[in-house]
């Protein structure tokens, strides 16, 4: 499909502001765990496993859309991501205890995961030959959200001291905004159709070695950077901040980093930017994990925000780089996979704040997961030099 029969700037731009409103839901429910904990009478465990289908839900929409993509189109997908968010943004709305705020999590999870499965492979396809730059462009608004969705929860819920139905239906700006853009809108092709690669040989590419590899490192990458800023409420209680400012702090940071993602990609390159993002990650929760008072915990956030910046948009921009022939089934799996490890971090970090573990207890036995991910980095980092080395000689 030709230019012309695409607007791929409006294409670009309802894919960004369709991840705008995926943000601000983690934003939101960061904020509401308390809240929600103390009016509803339920336990961190419970609270966790009410949010969890944000995570599990996501992966779901992933990994049944991964597959269908090619078949039903990238449009379809979207669309049923409006629909869902919609009636999830609703139920949450008025919600009134566990099963009504699991069941409105549920329905903005599918919702989440249907934009992913629908708008990783669509700015793939409209920029082919500046995949991981247009990805961590793309991805921008997902700090971006969830820098709007921070500040909206802070003014709402903190100095507004409105109810949070309120700051729940702030959500409908963002998705009624995408909404317009998408209806009446041609949109291409997945990549791997265009390219000829068969349905069967998409399949074998996500058995490569390589890609088990990367799969289980997203498993750790996202929960090193979602399990974080989903339970930042708590993690950070008593360090002397407002943690949902410290949220949006990390996220504007995380925002900046990803729309100057091209020059930096290019000197470091995919794997190298990984490396770095392990490193810098894990030293970032150590000091979350010693340091209080305002300053510090800004300054170690930082270090953490840095870290985790370049982690999502990069491992799906290895995979649509290094594995094109695994196509959208290839990249619904990195991005269920990393909302899957959340689900299962999510509940188990509040298991250890109900045994009685302080947030920065948890912070710190976090920092294992980045630590592990150095190691896999290395390993690839010092692999793909070699073979560079090879074929240029």
């Amino acid at each position: 499909m030709t230019e012309q029969q695409y607007n791929a700037k409006r294409l670009f731009l309802m894919s960004c502001i369709a991840l705008v409103t995926t943000a601000m839901t983690f934003a939101i429910r960061a904020r509401l765990e308390n809240v929600w904990g103390g009016g509803f009478g339920l336990s961190s465990s419970q609270i966790a496993l009410a949010m969890a289908p944000a995570f599990w839900g996501f992966t779901l929409a992933q990994f049944i859309g991964g597959p269908l993509v090619d078949l039903i189109g990238m449009k379809r997908f979207v669309r049923i991501a409006f629909f869902l968010h919609a009636i999830g943004i609703v139920v949450t709305i008025l919600a009134g205890g566990f099963w009504t705020l699991f069941i409105g999590t549920l329905f903005i999870g599918v919702g989440n995961g249907s934009i992913e499965a629908g708008c990783n492979p669509l700015v793939a396809t409209i920029f082919p030959d500046a995949k991981t730059k247009m990805l961590n462009r793309f991805h921008v608004w997902f700090p971006g959200g969830i820098f709007i969705g921070g500040l909206a929860s802070y003014l709402i819920m903190d100095k507004m001291a409105w109810d949070w139905p309120i700051l729940v239906g702030t959500l409908i700006i963002p998705l009624v905004i995408y909404g317009v853009l998408m209806f009446g809108q041609k949109f291409p092709k997945t990549e791997r159709v265009e390219m000829g690669v068969s349905y069967g040989d998409m399949w074998k590419a996500i058995l490569k070695p390589v890609f088990l590899i990367m799969l289980f490192a997203m498993l750790l990458s996202a929960a090193t950077e979602l399990t974080t800023g989903q339970r930042i409420s708590s993690l950070l209680e008593g360090t002397g901040t407002a943690p949902i400012l410290v949220l949006a702090f990390i996220n504007g940071i995380m925002a900046i980093g990803r729309l100057f993602a091209g020059p930096i990609v290019h000197r470091l390159k995919t794997t190298g930017m990984l490396m770095f993002s392990a490193i810098v990650s894990m030293i970032g929760l150590i000091l979350m994990s010693y340091l209080d008072g305002t300053v510090s915990t800004y300054l170690a956030a930082a270090v953490f925000a840095i870290g985790i910046c370049f982690f999502w948009p990069t491992m799906l921009g290895f995979v649509s780089e290094k594995i094109p022939e695994s196509g959208a089934l290839g990249l619904s799996i990195f991005g269920g996979a990393g909302m899957l490890s959340t689900s299962i971090f999510l509940p188990i970090s509040g298991l250890f704040t109900d045994a009685g573990a302080s947030g920065q207890e948890i912070l710190r036995y976090t920092a294992v997961l980045p630590a592990v991910l150095i190691i896999i980095f290395a390993v690839l980092f010092t692999t793909m030099r070699r073979q560079e080395k090879k074929v240029i000689a």
